[in-house]
């Protein structure tokens, strides 16, 4: 098994491409060892002191690690975990997790700006935030005000707050007039 591994604007974040799948539908966020007891390689990856957060995407594994973590040396123990993660055959996930969204999405009947802005997070905001090794996933809209939840290496991002403003806030203005403002949750 051969993992790739790829930057991310984030310098506290490393993402890991193992060239399977990890995730069957939505995705998982993980920002504490007692939150990962859900995901036996979440766990895994918890047991190596330095990792403060590992997000599961699509096909990619997303770790964070803290200030005094270095990845000359977490990197070859974060692939060792993966690769024998992956190569037992042992589940990502002990259950399949609630898609990303705030319970108000599960309502029959949605307000028509709340389905624009989700449509234009999907399409444009999502792949692109997913190849950094991230996912915005939204929250709310009231009164004018966007509210996105940042995970995964868009989470703690110092250019988090440029992308949510110049890029994420301008193009849901333009497309959706009734949004003046985008913030983090």
């Amino acid at each position: 098994m051969f993992i790739q591994t790829e930057q991310t604007p984030n310098p506290a974040t490393l993402k890991f491409l193992p060239g399977c799948p990890v995730m069957t539908a939505g995705t998982a966020n993980f920002t504490s060892e007692q939150a990962a007891h859900t995901s036996p390689l979440a766990e895994r990856l918890f047991f190596l002191p330095e990792v403060t957060g590992v997000f599961l995407g699509a096909d990619f594994v997303t770790v964070t690690k803290n200030e005094e973590g270095d990845w000359y040396r977490l990197k070859p123990a974060i692939l060792a975990v993966i690769m024998e993660h992956f190569t037992t055959g042992r589940p990502v996930l002990l259950s399949e997790p609630a898609v990303g969204e705030s319970a108000e999405a599960a309502q029959d009947e949605e307000d028509e700006v709340v389905a624009q802005i989700k449509e234009l997070l999907e399409t444009r905001v999502r792949p692109a935030v997913a190849q950094d090794g991230g996912d915005i996933i939204f929250h709310d809209f009231q009164d004018g005000v966007v509210y996105l939840h940042m995970q995964g290496s868009c989470s703690g991002c110092p250019s988090s707050t440029a992308t949510l403003k110049a890029g994420i806030e301008n193009m849901l203005r333009h497309y959706i007039p009734e949004v003046v403002e985008v913030r983090a949750v």
